[in-house]
């Protein structure tokens, strides 16, 4: 039985290493990312390590339409996609009046809206097969509201809620939807969203650690994963009990940065 994933966000951390599990169990793929060198770099090496069909399709889906273009490549090359990875999303640190509205709507278009519209477009065809799973890449983050990272943390608020009620929507089905929630991972997002200096990410776990445990919680049907434990009990039992300018305050003082 075929399964074929789409992962956006392939070319690095995260979406790279969803890539090899799934390609490890047989899966073929279709990868995606800004980067095709990067990506036709995976493709050989997956399918020459595992003898999988990779396609790979270059796509920014920062801008417009993205999403539709990007499904509309995929029916054009007949691929029914059966697991969609929403992996691609980036961050920004700063207050919000002084950052960039430009990179903000960048940011929203990537993190929320071309998320929304590729699992909706994907979401009609697994539903109509009755098989078929989603895996959406959010964040402790969005448990909390984040000074400092104000625009993404409402970002990764937005995906963990949008994922658990389209989960509920289609509970009776064979069609599942996982909201990954880790804490601070080792990959490129700390450069690309000006974060280094803060303190979060000296204990940041691995891409593949993580990896491991979105697909684990995905291939489960689990609705929100987390790959720490320790963050799990606080999110869960320690911050919904504490005054709401105590957690902004200790939401800001993890995301300044040293000697600020």
């Amino acid at each position: 039985m075929s399964n074929t994933a789409l992962i956006t966000g392939a070319s690095g951390g995260i979406g790279l290493e969803l890539a090899k599990i799934h390609a490890s169990k047989g899966g073929d793929l279709v990868l995606v990312a800004r980067s095709k060198e990067k990506l036709i770099e995976l493709k050989n090496e997956l399918e020459a390590s595992y003898g999988v069909k990779v396609e790979v399709i270059a796509s920014d889906l920062s801008q417009p339409n993205a999403a539709q273009a990007l499904f509309d490549k995929t029916q054009a090359l007949g691929l029914k996609i059966d697991t969609l990875i929403n992996n691609a999303g980036f961050g920004g640190h700063g207050k919000f009046h002084e950052r960039s509205l430009t990179d903000e709507h960048s940011m929203m278009q990537v993190n929320i809206v071309a998320l929304t519209d590729l699992a909706h477009l994907y979401l009609k065809g697994m539903v109509e097969r009755n098989k078929g799973q989603i895996l959406n890449v959010s964040s402790t983050a969005s448990f909390i509201p984040g000074p400092l990272q104000a625009v993404y943390y409402a970002t990764k608020a937005f995906v963990t809620s949008f994922s658990q009620a389209v989960a509920e929507e289609v509970r009776d089905s064979n069609v599942t939807v996982t909201a990954l929630c880790p804490g601070a991972v080792a990959t490129g997002f700390v450069a690309a969203g000006n974060l280094e200096g803060v303190d979060v990410w000296k204990n940041a776990k691995s891409p593949r650690s993580v990896a491991e445990c979105g697909y684990q919680a995905m291939e489960k049907g689990e609705l929100v994963a987390f790959n720490e434990t320790s963050l799990k009990f606080m999110l869960n039992w320690i911050i919904p009990f504490l005054p709401r300018k105590l957690v902004l305050k200790i939401s800001r003082q993890a995301m300044e940065k040293k000697g600020k």
